[in-house]
């Protein structure tokens, strides 16, 4: 992996939403009190193995800091690296940071991953999607937007079937006005929370306090 992230991850990771993120995110404790313990040790980058810590640190300049989700995987040097150089990508320009949402807390969703459907509630809000959109996608419904609906129908199918799209169903997404590389778009977000709905379920780091209003059952 890169040392530092490249110019275009550079540019995403200062949009609006970011700020904004940074602002919520640096009111979280430290702690990670919850009702359950995690599965696996939550790291900081003061803790985490050698090889983890370039990847946490490249989150931490982005974020402000180190999300727990992030934490329990860089149990696993291999696999924090992949995500950081995957997310470079999937916030790259492209689709809007909004409609990345919309395919994060869809998959989030379909995998019934109660962390990342909370942290992605709290970011598709904060990109001025409303309530009623993402309540919709909490419940296993589709958006009122047509071109959210159709990435949410996109990725819940994808997901649901293993990527044996038929014809019509991508004929569908591309007459909501996507193009067919849209579609591999989507299958690199749906990759990236292949990675961090997985560990959120096996791992089962605690919510930090500004998520746990989206908290999500299911």
């Amino acid at each position: 992996m890169t040392q530092t992230l490249n110019e275009d991850y550079g540019h995403a990771l200062t949009s609006e939403m970011n700020k904004e993120y940074l602002k919520m995110i640096t009111t979280i404790p430290q702690d990670t009190k919850e009702n359950h313990m995690p599965n696996y040790p939550i790291y900081s980058i003061a803790s985490a193995p050698e090889k983890s810590k370039p990847a946490l640190e490249q989150l931490q300049q982005a974020f402000g800091v180190v999300p727990n989700i992030a934490g329990a995987i860089a149990n696993s040097p291999k696999l924090i690296n992949s995500l950081v150089g995957l997310f470079q990508q999937v916030h790259s320009p492209g689709l809007t940071e909004a409609e990345n949402q919309i395919v994060l807390l869809t998959d989030a969703v379909t995998n019934s991953c109660t962390y990342a459907v909370a942290f992605h509630t709290a970011l598709a809000l904060q990109q001025g999607i409303s309530s009623e959109e993402t309540t919709a996608i909490r419940e296993r419904g589709l958006p009122t937007d047509k071109r959210f609906a159709a990435l949410s129908k996109l990725a819940k199918t994808l997901i649901e079937k293993r990527g044996h799209l038929s014809d019509e169903e991508l004929d569908s997404f591309i007459a909501a006005g996507f193009t067919k590389e849209q579609v591999l778009e989507v299958i690199a977000i749906v990759a990236a929370s292949t990675i961090t709905n997985y560990v959120g379920t096996i791992a089962k780091p605690p919510l930090e306090e500004p998520f746990r209003q989206y908290a999500w059952r299911g």
